[in-house]
Order: C-alpha cells, then structure tokens, then sequence
C-alpha cells in the first residue's frame, strides 16, 4: 500500500529578528512545548487555505494569500514512524496583533530570536526555522533507514 503523509502547515511568524511560538497545553501531545502556529489540512484545502486558517484560529490575525511565501519543505518521519510533509511559510505582513485564540490548546505566544530557540521547541519545527533562516528550500529528517538526513540548498 502506498505510504500517504500527512501534510502539515507552519507559520513563521518574524518581527525584529524574533519567531513567534505558541506553548502548546492539553492536546496529550508534546504539552508544555514550544511550536508555530500550525496544523493539518482540512478536506478539500490546499496548503494555503490551511495556513491561513490555521493562522487566523490560533492568533487571530488575518493573512493574505498574496502575503506568504513557501520558505521550506521538510518531508520528515516523526517518532512514531508515521511520515509527514511540513509546508513551512513565512508571511510578509498582517493585519492584527498576534493573541491567543485557543487558550484550551495553548498556554501563550511568545517571541524567541530565531537563532536561539528554547530547547523546548518540538524538533520539527525547530529543523524547519533553522532551515529557513539558512534559506534553505527543502530537508529530509527522521528517515534512519537511509545514509544520513539531507537537507538541499539553492545553488
């Protein structure tokens, strides 16, 4: 049977050097961690509708489709073994001031300089920003069955 990824969507979220991360709480997975705003896409959603969903559901803020751009692609294996595909996008500009929409799924939102996450950040959203601030475009993480992860840059 073919192996379906799940597709993941992160928002980068950058101001003065800093990303801003959400304290996840009471999901039973990865509580007390730090990540983007994310998500998985919903039926019939393509990554940007999803990433602005997601954007507006857990910060409140309105983001223009014209105002993303794709910044990474990781196809990455968590853990568990089940493979992912995070779309990671940065967004030039929005309207509002990022809140805490989902105080049930997120402790707070705080801002961290980009090159020095707190190690309480989950994994693959550390790997994607750090990717991004290299202006890297594509990585593979978690797939110990092959010679080591690869990560692609432009040329």
């Amino acid at each position: 049977m073919p192996q379906q990824p799940v597709n993941d969507v992160m928002l980068i979220l950058e101001r003065d050097g800093a990303v801003c991360l959400a304290e996840r709480q009471g999901t039973g997975y990865a509580d007390g961690m730090l990540n983007l705003p994310s998500g998985k896409l919903d039926e019939g959603e393509d990554v940007f509708e999803a990433v602005i969903r997601e954007g507006c559901e857990e910060t409140g803020l309105v983001i223009e489709r014209e105002a993303l751009r794709i910044v990474h692609v990781m196809h990455f294996r968590n853990p568990e073994g089940e493979p992912r595909v995070g779309w990671f996008f940065a967004v030039r500009y929005w309207e509002g001031e990022p809140r805490n929409m989902e105080p049930h799924k997120c402790a707070g939102l705080s801002w961290h300089p980009i090159d020095q996450l707190p190690d309480n950040t989950v994994p693959y959203n550390a790997l994607g920003i750090a990717h991004y601030a290299k202006g890297e475009p594509f990585s593979t993480h978690g797939w110990e069955d092959r010679a080591d992860d690869q990560v692609f840059r432009r040329p």
